[in-house]
């Protein structure tokens, strides 16, 4: 009910142009910075003669009233609605603490356990050739699990691996390690050729060590084929391309909520009314990241945010017959 198109023509009445990607990702134009659009959305509201208070840290609530600690006191305030935006967990330096659940779990709402979403793939490098090429990007690659087919780039990690082709995945891995207690990546290092094309480059003369001149292969794309494969297929040429289309990649868990881009868990959707307001506290609303939802990074979050926003924000309006 309020899409990605009405965000766009929103944010242009804050005086915030927009512009829809290669990726089909809108941006603000060039020379927008992120403060302009911060700053848009906050002089929009004090000339809504909103109240914003800082330094009040959320403790507790009912269904009349919400209390805050600040450095000097407690403060406990009356509602007749109040609407909850407090957010996930990751990136507690910003205040995202993800405290508030203990609250809520209190008050009897059901929650379920932050986990990291949109992050890095934790890889066992020990003992590996691939250690040498920590910070390399691995371009133009494939990465797959199950039936999710991502391509963009990778970024070679102390720790595995991260970058656009590894966010969008994350959340399947985390469901791979939790039901199967083991997951694998395959990793497409040259998805623009077929695997055919590449067989037809073997001769028999074809050596290991012509690989590189040969299927246009970089040190750090060598070097994480034979991290992941025994002699036996290296050295072997028709081996080797299917190890190029498909190498098959151990994940040993997720990077931590603290590095993540966003989070899953929080309030239970089985908790909330379809208005999205609480079937304990039918006054209290919950919007954007607090509740358990996930999808991948690039925007998606923030137009989720919004929506529900937008969401809730429509239905007090028409609940309470305000205009």
């Amino acid at each position: 009910e309020f899409s990605s198109s009405d965000t766009r023509s929103w944010l242009e009445e804050l005086g915030i142009k927009t512009y829809v990607g290669s990726s089909g990702r809108i941006f603000p134009i060039k020379g927008i910075k992120p403060i302009t659009v911060l700053n848009a959305l906050k002089n929009k509201l004090l000339e809504q003669k909103v109240k914003i208070y800082l330094e009040h840290e959320f403790i507790d609530f009912n269904e009349k009233k919400i209390t805050f600690k600040t450095n000097k006191a407690t403060i406990t305030d009356k509602f007749d609605i109040c609407i909850f935006a407090v957010g996930g967990k990751s990136w507690s330096v910003t205040g995202s603490s993800g405290n508030w659940i203990s609250i809520f779990n209190k008050k009897g709402v059901l929650t379920k356990p932050f986990g990291p979403s949109n992050c890095g793939l934790e890889i066992d490098y020990s003992n590996k050739e691939i250690l040498k090429h920590i910070g390399t990007p691995l371009k133009n690659i494939r990465v797959s699990i199950n039936k999710t087919t991502i391509k963009g780039e990778a970024v070679i990690s102390k720790y595995g691996l991260e970058g656009n082709a590894i966010y969008p995945i994350s959340s399947i891995v985390r469901e791979e390690l939790k039901t199967k207690g083991i997951a694998f990546i395959k990793i497409d290092l040259k998805p623009f050729n077929k695997k055919e094309e590449l067989l037809n480059k073997i001769t028999e003369t074809t050596l290991p060590k012509n690989y590189s001149y040969l299927f246009k292969l970089n040190k750090s794309q060598i070097a994480l084929i034979k991290s992941f494969t025994d002699k036996k297929t290296y050295m072997n040429p028709t081996s080797f391309v299917e190890s190029l289309k498909n190498l098959s990649i151990q994940i040993l868990k997720l990077r931590p909520i603290e590095e993540a881009i966003s989070t899953v868990g929080g309030i239970s959707i089985d908790e909330l009314n379809p208005e999205l307001s609480l079937k304990k506290y039918s006054n209290i609303y919950i919007t954007g990241e607090m509740f358990d939802w996930n999808t991948i990074t690039g925007g998606f979050l923030l137009q989720g945010c919004f929506s529900t926003g937008m969401f809730a924000a429509k239905n007090i309006l028409s609940k309470n017959k305000i205009s």
